[in-house]
């Protein structure tokens, strides 16, 4: 027993660090080599050596997947001597493809900020990438190495008592069963919950710079039936940001109304459906039902609402908008997407079908035009909410969906419908009566007459919240034909596995870009849509020009406040 002490250490280290795989050791590194080259957002010196250690060691896993198979099959190994030397050889292939990407990858990067007018990647930007990925892929490969060792431990034991072969595969699928479930139930469940306490507390974080409202027609106001603290941090953001009829009027050469929002945060009630009522009671409350144009508004999954959407609406329309919204979770949209975006599509369901409700209480000559509106997750659970029947007896007015997540079944469904001569980009449908896609400059002109409901999708065409495509772990996803987009490099080039780990960390920093690329969205690129779908009336050529140059300043302001 002494004796077996001692020895396992040694065997465990050598289990470790020998057997190293020259075929592992290229393929990594073509891998390596392939997740520099562009894809949709630009990476800095993190992000990038995070990606190129997890390629090199996906590369590297998947020689070993192939060596495994090989032995299994009782297929000759080069051993020995020959062996060493190909071993070396290997390792000297490896590092010539890698040193020669690395050196590239600077000149790709800059590409794709010169396209969307960021600054110039740092001179030392392939050190430093390949520094981190070395310190990421060492980890990963590690922890694989000690992964294998379980794995034929397991073999080794079922080996007592049935064939080797049947041995191998069932120990193969037994380990990889119990790994999982050891990395989804603990490492993942675990990350959900850092990340679900942290972002709750910070969702309670009341500034003191953000004061309750006095007005009895703001939402968290003494008058309001929502507490101000019950907005969460999101919700008295958009509160408090509204636009003053002052501000409005300044802008627009004419008389203005103060926009009425009502917002109901996740603390303010226990389930999604009594947000939705006291929602609709706010929004009661305030003289919502008595304006002009009502939207049902989704928020991402934070609660945000994006005020490049909401402010260009209400300046459009001279502040005569009531906007509703419920908050359905505290996660970012991305993560959200990933382990509840049934919460979101219940909540936007809930929404609507309360907003809707009321709605149809009223006399058919005084209901204000009903539209929806949703970003991102909020987009999803938007398009989620919506009933055939709606639709066709008393429809709402229209819809704007901005950056529809991958995964929306009914954007699915146009992108498939839309017509061939068109991009996946930018879609066009048939005779965009109902529906238009647009990047904010194209796509709502050229087309026959809108019909009675207008929906616009706007997306940009290197938004990889949009464009992710589980598929593209095998094969290249539609939007890389050409034409391209405009902010969309050349030198994109689909990879198999590593084009699809490049595009799940584009959503992770989808918002690190300048406005109006990625998945930020710009406050100009939202007028067009909003001028389609909801129509404002009294704007000339001259006061459009006005209302850009206004929203052009704030933009401007933005981008200095983020540098």
């Amino acid at each position: 027993m002494t004796r077996q002490r001692r020895i396992l250490p040694g065997r465990i280290l050598h289990g470790i660090a020998g057997n190293v795989s020259g075929v592992g050791l290229v393929l990594g590194a073509l891998f390596m080599a392939a997740s520099l080259t562009p894809s949709l957002i630009p990476r800095g010196e993190g992000v990038q050596g995070a990606l190129a250690g997890v390629c090199f060691a996906a590369g590297y896993g998947v020689a070993v997947l192939l060596r495994w198979i090989w032995v299994t099959l009782d297929l000759p190994l080069i051993e020995g001597p020959r062996g060493r030397w190909l071993l070396g050889a290997s390792a000297v292939i490896a590092a010539l493809i890698v040193g020669w990407f690395l050196w590239r990858a600077a000149d790709w990067q800059n590409g794709i900020r010169a396209a969307m007018g960021m600054e110039l990647a740092p001179p030392g930007l392939p050190l430093m990438i390949g520094a981190m990925a070395l310190v990421v892929a060492a980890v990963i490969l590690v922890l694989g190495k000690l992964a294998a060792l379980f794995v034929r431990r397991l073999i080794a034991r079922i080996a007592r008592v049935v064939p080797r072969r049947a041995a191998h595969l069932l120990g193969l699928i037994l380990g990889a069963v119990l790994l999982w479930s050891l990395a989804n139930g603990v490492l993942f469940s675990g990350f959900i919950r850092t990340a679900d306490t942290s972002a709750r507390a910070l969702d309670a974080v009341i500034p003191p710079d953000i004061q309750p409202p006095t007005d009895p027609l703001r939402t968290g106001s003494p008058a309001s039936l929502v507490a101000w603290e019950d907005l969460g941090r999101e919700g008295r953001n958009h509160i408090a940001t509204t636009p003053t009829a002052e501000a409005i009027a300044a802008v627009s050469g004419g008389p203005a109304m103060q926009p009425l929002r009502a917002y109901v945060g996740l603390n303010a009630a226990d389930t999604a459906e009594d947000r939705a009522a006291l929602a609709v009671a706010e929004l009661d409350r305030i003289g919502g039902f008595g304006r002009s144009i009502l939207v049902v508004a989704m928020p991402t999954g934070t609660g945000w609402l994006d005020p490049a959407a909401m402010t260009t609406l209400e300046y459009l329309h001279r502040g005569d908008v009531a906007t509703v919204a419920i908050q359905y979770s505290y996660l970012q949209s991305w993560i959200s997407l990933l382990v509840e975006p049934e919460y979101s599509a219940e909540a936007g369901r809930a929404l609507f079908n309360a907003v809707y409700r009321h709605w149809l209480t009223l006399p058919e000559e005084e209901r204000p035009r009903l539209y929806l509106y949703g970003l991102s997750l909020g987009a999803y659970s938007s398009q989620q909410s919506l009933r055939l029947s709606e639709m066709i007896d008393q429809p709402f007015a229209g819809a704007l969906w901005v950056g529809p997540p991958f995964v929306s079944p009914l954007w699915q469904t146009l992108v498939r419908e839309r017509d061939p001569a068109s991009p996946e980009w930018l879609p066009r449908m048939d005779r965009g009566q109902t529906v238009r896609f647009t990047d904010g400059r194209r796509g709502l002109s050229a087309q026959d007459a809108w019909g009675g409901i207008r929906i616009v999708y706007l997306q940009y065409a290197s938004d990889p919240i949009v464009f992710f495509d589980t598929g593209s772990v095998w094969r290249p996803p539609g939007w890389m034909s050409e034409p391209r987009g405009p902010d969309v490099s050349a030198d994109l080039q689909w990879y198999p596995i590593v084009s699809f780990l490049q595009l799940a960390f584009d959503m992770a920093v989808s918002l690190d870009v300048p406005m109006g690329h990625g998945h930020l969205y710009a406050y100009t690129d939202h007028i067009e849509p909003w001028l389609a779908v909801t129509q404002p009336p009294g704007w000339d050529a001259a006061g459009l020009d006005r209302l850009r140059r206004h929203f052009q300043a704030i933009q401007a302001q933005a981008i200095v406040a983020a540098d």
